[in-house]
């Protein structure tokens, strides 16, 4: 029987795909290579036989030529070794390796091949894997998360461990079954809601009231996707006890929020609607004086009846205004609905021109030609044109009279409705242009600045912006922009 020559083993390893390197077996030195390792480190066998470990290696502890060495000695007595190792190519790139040595005795010298293949991309999803893993485990210990899995029944056969703190279950307590956890008032919904889960989608998330088993009361937010395993239902939650309560919070401040601000624009008309009163209150006694004097006289009762009626007018026209005014700051819920701000703006007009009258500054009202809609509290977008009125009159006081002027124009900016409010004042400095709207900042001397953060305040709450420039008249301009709402 003929055997193959060594020429013949060379064709046979140069075919090979698996990278192959013969190294001396005393020296370690590099004698062979073939086709497959040339190409993947860069070399030719010529240009590889002078190189060293650290010519082809990372310089990392873990890729020392000891190593190497080790494992190629310990392959002559025990066998093939198998050990990871890093080669570097001669671009410099680095490419993780599943390495086995072996020792074999050849006629002409012993060796020992060492055999190598790529293990970069393996390595990697490897890593890929333990970082998901570390994640998960991480999120499963989330206080506020949990998951379960359901029975046909709705019978709870799995519940992770984070999932039994947010429940209040201790770790050996019967899991019993899931609408025990939820109000009798919500027990129709979370049914609806897990017969209405498919295997590709979750369940759009829902909020339900519970109650945990040592008896607190929390919120958990629900969602539910059907599985394959058992034919079961895997149930996420997670504790939102306290967004619920921001959320009523922020209810709550806002109610605060609509009554301070008129309570604010209040004591700013305070005194125009005492000026205001004071008329119609002062005729009111002149006419009644007038009758009373007219019936000391005979054949006068005629006169005197048209004395008391015009008193009588003089008095509803007082009631109006106080009713307008009680209206106005009287505390209610606040309701967001569809308004045209051009109707907001027509609402809080008798306001600002009764301020501005008794300042002796001139309000002009610039309404747009098309309705301008949008979802807000009336009252409250009435209190931010209100602030922003008051404080450009404020602006206006000292000014000669006839000379001040405040214009409030509605106007349509791409989708969004915009109040401008300009007045021919002094203005501001360039660099409180910014800051106006800023807590505790205002344009006008001896301010505080409250009704402008209000103004923000508000503004921000219906998703709109505000902001204030130099008018082209060299006064203040302040501007508020709220989105078109085209709904019906």
């Amino acid at each position: 029987m003929n055997f193959p020559a060594e020429d013949d083993f060379r064709r046979l390893l140069d075919a090979l795909t698996q990278c192959v390197l013969l190294h001396d077996a005393q020296t370690k030195a590099i004698v062979w290579a073939n086709r497959a390792a040339c190409a993947a480190l860069g070399f030719s066998v010529e240009e590889l036989l002078p190189l060293k470990a650290h010519d082809m290696t990372r310089d990392d502890i873990r890729y020392r030529r000891e190593i190497a060495v080790n494992a190629m000695d310990r392959s002559i007595t025990e066998g093939p070794q198998s050990y990871e190792w890093c080669y570097r190519s001669r671009a410099g790139v680095d490419m993780l390796s599943e390495a086995i040595a072996t020792y074999v005795p050849l006629s002409g010298r012993a060796v020992v091949m060492v055999q190598f293949r790529d293990i970069s991309a393996e390595d990697a999803m490897r890593q890929k894997l333990r970082r998901y893993e570390a994640r998960l485990r991480e999120y499963m210990q989330d206080l506020g998360e949990g998951v379960a899995v359901l029975s046909p029944r709705g019978r709870v056969s799995f519940i992770s461990e984070s999932g039994r703190r947010v429940l209040g279950v201790a770790s050996d307590a019967p899991l019993g079954v899931a609408l025990d956890y939820c109000t009798r008032a919500d027990r129709d919904r979370l049914i609806a809601q897990l017969r209405s889960a498919t295997r590709q989608h979750s369940t759009p998330a829902q909020r339900y009231a519970i109650t945990r088993r040592d008896g607190m009361k929390r919120w958990l937010r629900i969602t539910f996707r059907r599985i394959d395993i058992e034919d079961g239902t895997l149930v996420h939650f997670r504790d939102i006890s306290d967004e619920v309560a921001i959320e009523e919070a922020r209810r709550n401040e806002a109610r605060m929020l609509e009554y301070a601000g008129r309570n604010n624009a209040m004591g700013e008309m305070a005194m125009a609607i005492a000026h205001e009163l004071s008329q119609p209150l002062a005729a009111v006694r002149n006419f009644i004086e007038g009758a009373i004097q007219r019936l000391a006289q005979p054949d006068s009762i005629e006169s005197a009846i048209w004395g008391l009626r015009a008193a009588d007018r003089q008095a509803e026209h007082a009631a109006h205004i106080i009713k307008s005014v009680r209206e106005f700051i009287v505390k209610r819920e606040p309701v967001e609905a569809q308004a045209d701000l051009r109707d907001i703006l027509a609402d809080v007009a008798y306001f600002i021109q009764l301020r501005a009258r008794d300042e002796g500054v001139t309000v002009r009202i610039e309404q747009w030609h098309e309705p301008l809609p949008i979802r807000c509290e009336r009252v409250l977008i009435g209190q931010v044109i209100l602030n922003l009125a008051f404080n450009a009159v404020e602006a206006l006081s000292g000014a000669k009279p006839s000379t001040g002027i405040v214009t409030l124009a509605t106007t349509m900016n791409g989708e969004a409705a915009e109040l401008h409010v300009t007045d021919n004042g002094p203005g501001v400095p360039d660099d409180a242009l910014e800051r106006l709207f800023d807590g505790f900042s205002s344009s006008k001397a001896g301010g505080n600045g409250i009704g402008l953060s209000l103004c923000t305040n508000i503004v921000s709450r219906h998703e709109g912006r505000i902001w204030a420039q130099r008018a082209a008249s060299g006064g203040l301009e302040c501007c508020f922009a709220l989105p078109l709402s085209h709904g019906v």
